[in-house]
């Protein structure tokens, strides 16, 4: 019944009876590529695959699990971002983010010019990492890394909290409204 009312939708859409954005997908959708301006309940990019949001609203969560890379541009998610063991994940351009942005046990990621409204969590990653240009609500903390972080020209409402990176982080010129500590008391 599901698939019989998502494809009427789609068909109604791609006909032009109804606008593609106003679209709206429910439950969980699993990306394996390109989701532009569609409003879906949560998204999991399953392991090994590479998921692209473009201007895409999800009123739950995004999963990205292991292996697996998630680039979101210009989004609107109103739960959290998680990912664990991911190969890669790319935040930028203005994406809004209504929870936590969790990495955790990954490889690279790249958070940049979006506003997250509770916390940015680094957790034992172990390539290139970096927070820049972010309007945080919550705490950064960057616990347990091992490929490098840059944290540079944001703006947190709560703590810049980093222990036992190697190597420490780097960057500068945040404005941390809570305190400043361990290895990031000088960014």
């Amino acid at each position: 019944m599901k698939t019989k009312h998502f494809l009427a939708i789609t068909l109604l859409s791609v006909a032009g009876i109804i606008p593609y954005s106003s679209v709206v997908l429910a439950e969980e959708i699993t990306c394996r590529s390109t989701l532009r301006a569609i409003t879906v309940d949560n998204v999991r990019v399953p392991s090994g695959a590479t998921c692209i949001l473009s201007g895409t609203n999800v009123k739950g969560t995004v999963k990205v699990e292991s292996n697996a890379t998630l680039k979101a541009s210009k989004v609107n998610v109103i739960g959290n971002i998680q990912a664990e063991n991911a190969k890669n994940v790319v935040v930028d351009s203005s994406s809004v983010i209504g929870g936590n942005i969790q990495i955790k046990k990954s490889r690279a990621a790249n958070i940049i010019n979006s506003r997250i409204k509770q916390d940015l969590q680094f957790e034992e990653n172990a390539a290139k990492l970096a927070a820049s240009g972010n309007t945080i609500g919550g705490n950064l903390q960057a616990f347990k890394n091992t490929g490098g972080i840059t944290i540079r020209n944001n703006k947190i409402d709560g703590n810049l909290q980093c222990k036992e990176n190697r190597p420490a982080p780097t960057g500068g010129s945040n404005i941390v409204k809570g305190n400043k500590e361990d290895q990031c008391s000088r960014l």
